[in-house]
Formats: C-alpha cells, structure tokens, sequence
C-alpha cells in the first residue's frame, strides 16, 4: 500500500470529482487546500496526500473537509469511498446548502434557463398576492398637494 497519492488522483478516486481533469482545475484554480498545521496550504494537482490530512474543496456555496482515511489510485465504488475518506465538513457550511435549496428561484441567476412549471405557478402566486395589497388611487396624492399650495 501507498504511503502518498498525488490530490487530483486521490480526489477523483474517491468521487468528489467526476473526471480528474477536472479535480486538476480545480486545484490548479486554488479551490482546493490541504489543511497541514500551522494552517491551510493551497494544493498544486501534484501535491501528495497521507493518511490522516484534511483536505478542503471549495464548491460554491459551500466548503467541504474531507479527512483522508485510506490512500488509493484507482476509482472506487461509491459503496467503498466511507473507507478511504471521511466527510467532517461543518455543520454550517452544510446548512449553506440547504439555505440556496430552499431559496429556489429567486437566486436563479440571468441565463440559467427558464423557470419550472412549478417555479413559474409559485411566481404567479407571488405577483397575484402582491396586486391584492395594492389597491389605492394615485389622484389621492394629488388632492393633497393642491391642499398645500392653497
């Protein structure tokens, strides 16, 4: 058995990511740091890894902690990866994603596609209420400030 892997191997091998080119950008853009005391150090693909470190991978929203458990070079069945890694991600950043789950709609940023039927009734519903509560004539203001120039 290995005593170190390269990251981008070790991070495809265990599913994080889906293609190691893949696990290569994302380190090669800085998104991914291996937690080494005294603090987090940026992770170059060719950085090896060891049993026992922390590894952090940043996709937005949240950043996920891995704890290396067991080192391995070859893809894993998603059945096998709880032995060669340990998910310690905090529990605030898991509720990070919960919060833009939850969010739906309103954070869809501009391109991302057309709204779901069910999005789409949501935001009529929205807009329906909205016009209930906005029932008032603007010729009220008008009386007002003729009052004043009296």
């Amino acid at each position: 058995m290995k005593e170190e892997v390269r990251i981008d191997k070790w991070l495809w091998a265990v599913r994080v990511f889906k293609t190691r080119t893949i696990a290569t950008e994302a380190c090669k853009k800085g998104r991914v740091t291996l937690g080494v005391p005294p603090g987090d150090v940026l992770a170059k693909p060719s950085r090896t890894v060891r049993v026992g470190d922390t590894v952090n991978v940043r996709k937005p929203p949240v950043t996920y902690s891995f704890r290396v458990r067991a080192l391995t070079e070859n893809r894993l069945g998603a059945k096998l990866v709880p032995e060669y890694m340990e998910n310690v991600t905090p529990r605030s950043q898991l509720d990070l994603l919960e919060v833009v789950k939850i969010s739906g709609f309103i954070d869809r940023r501009k391109g991302l596609g057309r709204p779901t039927k069910r999005e789409g009734r949501d935001l009529a519903r929205f807009t329906d209420d909205m016009s209930d509560g906005w029932d008032f004539d603007f010729d009220d203001f008008d009386d007002e400030d003729d009052e004043d120039d009296e």
